[in-house]
């Protein structure tokens, strides 16, 4: 499932040091001995309990791990197995970052506030490094949670350095400038199949016999290494968009090793959902949240002079595409270009000022600001590539996908007719998946019982385009005891610690003080950006990752 920037980390030693472990650990695991993924839960026990005896040794960040990083955020290294079913067999590496809790109370300097452990945060993606997590406690909206907790971020194996994963040579990775036609012509679309076989061949050449161990299940299973590396007998965790989902696996498979649990933005983790329909699903909600976007030009169209109606609007985008087909701006944005600046304004409306500004400008006769936005930088092109590397191989090795072209091709062909802005560039990412070579699994029932996990804090805005929000009502559902709590008429995708301070006094009082508010709560939305310029970065920057 696409998606952008977030908001928005020995054998028989088992047998002898379980401290690491949480109590009544091996018990908890929700697959007993000689049940399926027995064999990997048993090794998941030797490796926290190996990598609690070893713990991490923190240092300075390298720049590729967190570029330019302040002193208190340090870096260090986990190991866990490359295959859970033989944990003392082959070993990878995730890179870790950590800021330890200030422990000083940002609205009384006098005061020592309690640590209360590690705070550990994925971004999403599948793809995403949280590796940059600890800088947002700089941030005002973060700062409580800082002064209790370690921010602890990682990246997931094959993202970064931990044992990166690539499909094709990241000098070939950005093509500019691209086509991106809402109805495919059918030569079009044997074009692009032709790409999704070569790419799933490319993967597989590319990262061998590993390919098959990047999965959801598995970053669930290292993330409780993780866990035990930091000392903790339960885990704290922060999940954004794809980190619900295994952040939910994590739940129900070690539901005895949580203590508190945070979903941000919750994508749909019904088996029969995961991830070709959930992929459908998206791109027919971001033909809404597309409208929703049109709708705030629309009603400054005295500052952006591109149609002071929605379908005004249209038109004027459609008009830049037809322009660029014939004529890429800058040599390098086409439509492929535009579409992919553009559909960032599905995930975040503090981008809608500047996307709005480029399109106007561009339109206007000053294509430099579009190009700005737009043109692909060769600089990120060995992270990008990366990123969508361990995105296809998570998402493809997750689950069964249609292997069958016409499937697909009906499919999307449906719903292009009703949700054209998103549909068909959203089926080239993932065709891949129709023939790629490494097994499929068979997607986990997340579920868990009254009693059997502490309360669960579910964050999820309505109108959400990319973890559309009956996903979040089927987490709800799904895990006893969890609460949701909603954004109402809001789109932003990763709600925590963000511009709707509702929002933010739920997340603090459950982190800090473990409560919730019940089963279900709502908050009003928060304020749209003005009609002004393009939006600047700050510290929360930092919680933007993968594309889920």
């Amino acid at each position: 499932m696409r998606a952008a920037a977030l908001y928005s980390a020995a054998g028989t030693l088992l047998l002898t040091t379980l401290a690491a472990a949480p109590a009544g650990s091996a018990p908890a695991a929700r697959a007993a001995h000689g049940a399926p993924g027995a064999a990997e839960l048993r090794g998941t026990e030797v490796a926290a309990a190996r990598a609690g005896a070893t713990g991490i040794a923190f240092g300075a960040c390298s720049p590729a791990d967190v570029p330019d990083a302040p002193k208190n955020v340090r870096c260090g290294t986990v190991t866990v197995p490359l295959d859970y079913a033989h944990p003392n067999g082959r070993q990878i590496t995730l890179t870790v970052s950590r800021a330890l809790a200030t422990q000083q109370d940002p609205h009384n300097s006098k005061r020592k506030v309690p640590r209360q452990g590690s705070l550990v945060y994925n971004p999403g993606g599948p793809g995403g490094s949280g590796m940059r997590f600890p800088l947002v406690g700089t941030a005002p909206e973060w700062k409580r949670i800082a002064a209790a907790y370690d921010l602890v971020g990682y990246a997931p194996r094959g993202v970064g350095r931990s044992a990166p994963l690539s499909c094709v040579d990241p000098k070939h990775y950005f093509k500019a400038p691209t086509a991106s036609p809402a109805h495919p012509s059918e030569a079009y679309k044997r074009e692009r199949v032709a790409e999704a076989r070569a790419y799933a061949r490319g993967c597989a050449q590319r990262s061998g016999d590993k390919l098959r161990f990047y999965t959801s299940l598995n970053n669930a299973r290292d993330l409780d290494v993780l866990r035990a590396a930091l000392g903790e007998n339960r885990l704290t965790f922060l999940g954004a968009s794809y980190g619900t989902y295994f952040g939910a696996l994590y739940a129900t498979l070690f539901p005895a090793h949580v203590r508190r649990m945070v979903l941000d933005s919750a994508v749909n983790p019904d088996p029969a959902k995961v991830w070709y329909r959930n992929n459908l699903d998206q791109s027919a909600a971001f033909e809404g949240r597309w409208a929703d976007f049109r709708d705030w030009i629309a009603r400054h169209d005295d500052v952006y002079r591109l149609g002071d109606t929605a379908g005004k609007v249209q038109r004027s985008y459609d008009t830049a595409r037809e322009r660029l087909a014939v004529r890429a701006a800058g040599g390098k944005v086409g439509p492929g270009q535009l579409q992919s600046a553009f559909l960032r304004a599905g995930y975040y409306d503090d981008f809608w000022p500047g996307q709005a500004q480029a399109l106007s400008a561009y339109l206007h006769g000053d294509p430099k600001p579009l190009v700005r936005l737009a043109a692909p930088d060769p600089k990120t092109a060995a992270e990008a590539e990366n990123g969508n590397a361990v995105y296809t191989a998570v998402e493809c090795n997750d689950a069964p996908w249609p292997t069958d072209w016409q499937v697909w091709d009906r499919d999307n062909t449906r719903l292009a007719r009703m949700a054209p802005f998103e549909t068909w560039d959203n089926a080239w990412m993932n065709l891949p998946c129709a023939f790629w070579p490494a097994p499929r699994q068979q997607p986990l029932d997340v579920r868990t019982g009254l009693g059997e996990l502490p309360p669960v804090l579910i964050l999820a805005a309505e109108r959400d385009a990319a973890a559309p929000y009956p996903g979040a009502l089927e987490m709800n559902r799904r895990l006893a005891d969890s609460v949701l709590v909603t954004e109402r008429d809001a789109g932003t995708h990763g709600i925590g610690g963000g511009a709707n301070q509702c929002v933010n006094a739920y997340l603090d009082t459950y982190l800090l003080e473990g409560r919730v508010p019940g089963r279900r709560a709502s908050c009003a939305p928060h304020r749209l950006p003005p009609a002004v310029g393009a939006a600047k970065e700050s510290p929360r920057g930092a919680l933007r990752g993968g594309r889920r």
